[in-house]
């Protein structure tokens, strides 16, 4: 199965991803121990130097990363035709242990970088590199996590035989199957909607208020959070139905297949850049208060923010289309 050319390119772009990642998280160790702007000595000198280079390989690399999370999906589900029982990405993920586990390391991931990439662009902007510190430990955790996932993917693949019979989608993500998945599937559908209407009021109400007095960001980005966990958890449970128009699939995955127009895809991307938007106006929000980023960091969390309710606006949007176009009418008091 390591021979699919999918699985090859996507192991390859993990393994330079992973061992770049850790070449700059050693050089990272050296910053958070050595770093001193106010030195004129030569290792300073030296750190200042490679300090940039190594920022803009690290932001490629991590770019990359975040891409990886749709090209392992992408392959997962192009991998279903080879497994016994198998409808989607649902069932190559659960063919063997550990598919499910890359997945979500892939999402934190893809949060953390995306996150970190914020950082290390706010910190190129200021004359004294005031995120430097912060950013590299950032980035040591990244390095941990990348390698855990890129073993286990590899783990994955390399233990994927075609002969395998796995569970379809409509069995994992059923009502009564006693998983996190089945879980999701069979959440109440009148109290999910309302914890969604919720969660979206209350991220649209703090962004608003954050970009009229810009105070509240530490709100924002919690509110943007809760919306993120309520979005998936909605997915599964109603949101999938319309789309479906049946009233017992809640596949996550089949959505993304030529079938339903692959909107799957702009569903997780819309999520997943507002998610990242909105943790990154937290994360700057400790750093707001220093000399060189006063005028610079307020201006970006305001467009992160627009940003943010650009993205969970596009994700409700395309749902509450799909709920008003389809003939599938859902009984939430039933």
């Amino acid at each position: 199965m390591l021979q699919h050319p999918a699985i090859i390119a996507l192991t390859g772009a993990s393994i330079l991803i992973c061992a770049m990642v850790l070449y700059a998280g050693g050089y990272g160790i050296r910053i958070l121990r050595r770093w001193d702007l106010s030195s004129g000595s030569e290792a300073q000198l030296s750190l200042e130097r490679r300090t940039y280079l190594i920022s803009v390989i690290i932001g490629y690399a991590l770019f990359f990363q975040v891409l990886s999370l749709f090209l392992y999906i992408y392959t997962a589900d192009s991998l279903h035709p080879l497994f016994v029982g198998a409808m989607c990405a649902a069932g190559s993920l659960n063919a063997v242990p550990f598919g499910y586990a890359v997945l979500v390391l892939k999402t934190v991931n893809c949060l953390l970088a995306g996150s970190w990439l914020i950082m290390n662009a706010v910190d190129g902007k200021g004359y004294d590199y005031p995120l430097i510190r912060p950013k590299y430990a950032l980035l040591l955790l990244l390095a941990m996590l990348i390698s855990l996932e890129t073993a286990l993917q590899i783990t994955y693949f390399g233990s994927l035989k075609a002969d395998v019979i796995t569970s379809c989608c409509g069995s994992l993500f059923s009502g009564g199957n006693r998983s996190i998945a089945g879980e999701l599937a069979g959440a109440p559908v009148l109290p999910t909607m309302l914890a969604f209407g919720f969660c979206l009021a209350a991220c649209m109400t703090s962004g608003v208020v954050f970009l009229r007095s810009g105070k509240g960001g530490y709100l924002f980005s919690l509110s943007g959070s809760l919306f993120f966990l309520a979005a998936v958890t909605s997915l599964v449970s109603f949101i999938s139905l319309y789309f479906y128009e049946l009233p017992s699939h809640h596949c996550p995955f089949c959505i993304l297949q030529k079938e339903y127009g692959h909107i799957g895809y702009a569903l997780y991307a819309s999520l997943l850049g507002g998610e990242i938007s909105s943790l990154g106006v937290g994360l700057l929000a400790p750093f707001r208060d220093r000399p060189s980023m006063m005028e610079i960091i307020p201006r970006v969390q305001r467009k992160l923010t627009i940003a943010a309710i650009a993205f969970f606006a596009l994700f409700t949007g395309i749902a509450v289309v799909r709920a008003c176009t389809t003939s599938f009418t859902l009984g939430v008091f039933g």
